[in-house]
């Protein structure tokens, strides 16, 4: 995707279980981009700074349609939900995984398909060591690749 056309400023996470939220709103802020935080009332925090927060009933997709309903063209995603990230590539939004990984359209059905035989082989019993721990490289991967996304957008 040609980050250089990035004219939205919006930035929609996937908030409930995203490590990078304080680094999202670090680098927002000096890009002049107000991120929108979508979360689960289950999720819901008694404090927040200046962002914004938009809290959604529980269930395992309403914060994932509500970002869907709510993406524009340009506009930037984060999320490590596979099936999300494909619907917004197809909608021409940036997504960016909390560990870094600029989803990509050319790739995107392989990672599907990879996602859907990780479910199959779960189903019958095979239970892998699941996703490795979050490291100190993924924040700054993280860091490093929104900036650049928000860079391409000034």
């Amino acid at each position: 995707m040609n980050t250089s056309k990035l004219k939205s400023r919006t930035i929609l996470v996937d908030a409930d279980s995203c490590p990078v939220k304080k680094e999202i709103v670090e680098i927002a802020s000096l890009h002049n981009v107000q991120p929108v935080f979508v979360a689960s009332y289950d999720h819901m925090l008694t404090e927040s700074g200046p962002e914004t927060w938009i809290y959604v009933d529980p269930g395992s997709d309403a914060a994932d349609l509500y970002i869907m309903n709510h993406a524009n063209r340009g506009d930037i995603a984060v999320t490590q939900d596979i099936g999300l990230a494909a619907a917004l590539l197809g909608k021409k939004v940036y997504v960016l995984s909390p560990r870094g990984m600029l989803y990509e359209e050319d790739e995107i059905q392989l990672q599907l398909e990879i996602r859907h035989l990780s479910a199959k082989a779960r189903r019958q019993g095979h239970f892998g060591k699941g996703p490795r721990a979050f490291r100190s490289e993924d924040r700054e991967r993280f860091v490093k690749e929104l900036a650049k996304l928000l860079s391409n957008s000034d």
